[in-house]
């Protein structure tokens, strides 16, 4: 079997819906070990969140299968005896303990940070919040929603007509889990020189905030505040969404060089040479007019067809696929993104990678998502 970076490396993961499993997710596709430790009988709240009301009777769903493949499942109560001393036992054999409640849960069951290390000084502690661990909003409770709207993200979605909008996926969940998954691996690397674990207080908010580029350093450096401007890119022209036979293609015509190249390929050449659009800044200030003559000449060929045309001439270019469409493309197919993975009995569901590829091999997940307690006869103190 391929010896991946994190093999060997034990994760207790305490972690429900999103945000924490897709960061544990990520450590499992790099080779370490997970085991989720759920609450007996109920488990991880996404067994039951999906669009096929079977799975999630079964306590399998959608949600939880995409993000929990690979990885092992124990039912501990960590109110009960029993399950404090399992837990401990866990603890005290982990590399990384990992968990997503509110601020101040742990220490209110008496397994806050200093408890802890003394029970593990290798451990490397997560914990992710909506929030961070300290600070007047600490306590409050947060979902991806609330995080999308107090993070500004919603503000620049959409249009000056339609923003505020969320962002069509739980990005601030998956920007969350991300940023866990880095600051998890690089702690691990840390403590390797020191010997000595360490813990991670990881803000959604901060990271939802850190991860808007532009649209914050621009205010924060040039305090120029930014505005919702639907599939139009504030910082080039032409870039955004364009007109062709057929359907909306992306065109990011973002250097000089592309633009002429673009305007050569759909028959413009001379749309260099007026002054509204020689150069960048001037682009910006007559964006619509140059859409205008752009849609005009993109609409002889079809999305695909100038996809092809324009790439090939290194003009970023591409339509804009349905997520059926996008899962269907050749180039996801070829990498290994995608893989079928068995659960209960002979069903199998496919589940994604994370677009890393090792040394050749597409990272993918070694086994199914665990039933709930699956794994219970694996840790002796386990009900």
């Amino acid at each position: 079997m391929q010896q991946l970076p994190l093999d060997g490396v034990k994760v207790v993961d305490l972690t429900n819906v999103l945000a924490g499993p897709y960061c544990s997710y990520q450590l499992m596709l790099f080779g370490a070990e997970v085991v989720k430790v759920e609450l007996p009988g109920s488990g991880d709240l996404a067994r039951r969140l999906g669009p096929d009301p079977e799975l999630n009777r079964e306590r399998m769903g959608a949600s939880f299968l995409a993000q929990n493949a690979g990885k092992k499942s124990v039912e501990l109560d960590l109110k009960s005896p029993d399950g404090r001393a399992a837990f401990e036992s866990m603890v005290a054999g982990a590399d990384v303990l990992l968990e997503n409640f509110r601020a101040g849960v742990m220490a209110r069951l008496g397994y806050g940070w200093e408890r802890l290390r003394t029970l593990n000084p290798r451990l490397v502690y997560c914990a992710i919040s909506g929030f961070g661990q300290s600070g007047p909003m600490s306590g409050a409770p947060a979902y991806d929603q609330i995080i999308q709207g107090l993070s500004g993200m919603m503000s620049v979605t959409g249009t000056s007509e339609t923003a505020p909008l969320r962002v069509g996926f739980p990005i601030c969940d998956t920007i969350g889990g991300l940023m866990a998954a880095l600051g998890i691996s690089a702690a691990l690397a840390g403590r390797h020189r020191s010997g000595r674990g360490c813990f991670l207080d990881l803000s959604m908010l901060e990271a939802s905030i850190s991860a808007m580029g532009w649209t914050v350093s621009n205010y924060l450096i040039s305090g120029v505040e930014p505005e919702p401007m639907g599939d139009q890119n504030a910082t080039a022209a032409p870039s955004g969404t364009f007109e062709t036979a057929d359907g909306p293609l992306n065109i990011a015509a973002n250097q000089q060089a592309q633009f002429e190249t673009l305007c050569r390929l759909i028959g413009r050449p001379d749309l260099p040479t007026d002054a509204r659009f020689a150069e960048r800044e001037a682009r910006k200030t007559h964006r619509q007019a140059l859409n205008h003559e752009l849609n005009q000449a993109l609409r002889a060929k079809t999305a695909l067809e100038w996809e092809e045309i324009l790439s090939r001439e290194g003009v970023p270019a591409a339509r804009i696929l349905t997520v059926p469409q996008a899962l269907a493309l050749d180039q996801i197919r070829r990498r290994g993104f995608l893989t079928e993975v068995p659960f209960a009995g002979e069903r199998q569901v496919t589940v994604t990678g994370n677009g890393v590829v090792v040394d050749g091999v597409a990272l993918r997940p070694r086994g199914s998502a665990p039933l709930l307690g699956e794994h219970n006869a694996q840790f002796e103190e386990a009900p």
